[in-house]
Order: structure tokens, then C-alpha cells, then sequence
């Protein structure tokens, strides 16, 4: 071999790496780098977190205790315009 053959290898090694290089890019980005560390700390997380037993009732009742008890303005006090 020659060593025009070797130059003309690596310079079509060069073009195929230079028009994948996008593509490549984003899929080792997906897997490293700063966004990927984020996300797999976020999925750890998410690990983490666990049900809260639903308490809508109590809320509901402590909503209409709250509401019952706020002062309101009767017909008669409201003054005349």
C-alpha cells in the first residue's frame, strides 16, 4: 500500500466522521455530559419519592370549616348607592 491509498483512507474516514458527527454528538449526549448527569440525578430522585395517602376529605371539611366561619356582609348592612 501507498501511501496515497493511507491519505486517501483517512481523508474518507475524515468525511464520513465529519458528516456523522451530528448525529454522533447527540446520541453520546444522551448518555454523557452535563444534561445526562441532570437527568440521572432527577431519575434518582423520582426514585426517592414516594404516595401521600389521599386526604381530600379532611381538606374539603377544613375548606367549608374556613369558609363557615369568614365574616360575610348581610343585605341589610350593605349602604345604598
Amino acid at each position: 500500500m501507498s501511501w496515497l491509498y493511507i491519505a486517501l483512507l483517512v481523508l474518507a474516514i475524515a468525511v464520513v466522521v465529519g458528516a456523522e458527527w451530528p448525529r454522533l454528538q447527540h446520541r453520546l449526549g444522551a448518555r454523557v455530559g452535563p444534561e445526562a448527569r441532570r437527568r440521572r440525578e432527577r431519575e434518582k430522585r423520582k426514585t426517592m419519592l414516594r404516595v401521600v395517602p389521599n386526604d381530600a376529605d379532611d381538606f374539603a371539611a377544613s375548606v367549608e370549616r374556613d369558609l363557615a366561619q369568614l365574616p360575610t356582609i348581610e343585605e341589610t348592612d350593605r349602604p345604598n348607592r
